[in-house]
């Protein structure tokens, strides 16, 4: 019975490290950008989950039927359509209406799937104050086999951080605070 104490703190030990393990992994795997959006969260969930919002920035050609299951398409050639070969498909895992979206790689009988086999993203959608601001958050997993794992992870972490750039952009000016920043990053980038 001494014993116990002893037993049920080193299995809690080796819990916790299993857990930190796992973690570890989860995050070398996931590509993660973040933005913040001069627009109420409200206004931003909008932008992200109806056919009007997506084509007033993503692309001239975008629809979604937001449900579990539903698609979204998106297709940014000016003289594109939604069903061509070009047409990017996702498919909707979840969703919390103004805290988050997620969905995954959906393949079209044009997709070769070459980097986004098994792919999901989830969209965090953080309001930053009452009725201002909206930190949208783009986390990117499961990438493909490990032949493919290094140029799917920088090819979306340049996708997402342009898709967010591009929304940014749209909805200008920044915030005071996101102007400091970008000057601070700036400058250190210049002095290296």
């Amino acid at each position: 019975m001494k014993r116990l104490p002893h037993t049920l703190a080193a299995l809690c030990s080796a819990a916790a490290a299993l857990l930190l393990l796992g973690s570890a992994r989860a995050d070398e795997q996931s590509v993660v950008a973040e933005s913040i959006i001069n627009l109420p969260v409200a206004e931003v969930w909008r932008l992200f989950t109806t056919s009007d919002g997506l084509q007033s920035w993503m692309a001239p050609h975008a629809d979604i039927d937001l449900k579990v299951g539903g698609l979204m398409r998106v297709n940014d050639a000016a003289d594109g359509r939604l069903d061509d070969d070009k047409t990017i498909v996702r498919q909707i895992l979840s969703f919390e209406p103004e805290r988050m979206l997620s969905f995954k790689a959906y393949r079209t009988g044009s997709d070769s799937g070459y980097l986004t086999e098994g792919m999901w993203w989830v969209i965090y959608f953080q309001p930053l104050e009452p009725g201002g601001m909206t930190n949208v958050r783009i986390v990117t997993l499961g990438y493909p086999d490990a032949s493919k794992w290094a140029e799917a992870r920088e090819f979306y972490r340049k996708d997402s951080a342009e898709t967010l750039e591009q929304l940014q952009q749209k909805f200008r000016p920044l915030c005071a605070r996101c102007e400091k920043e970008k000057a601070e990053k700036e400058k250190a980038a210049a002095q290296h």
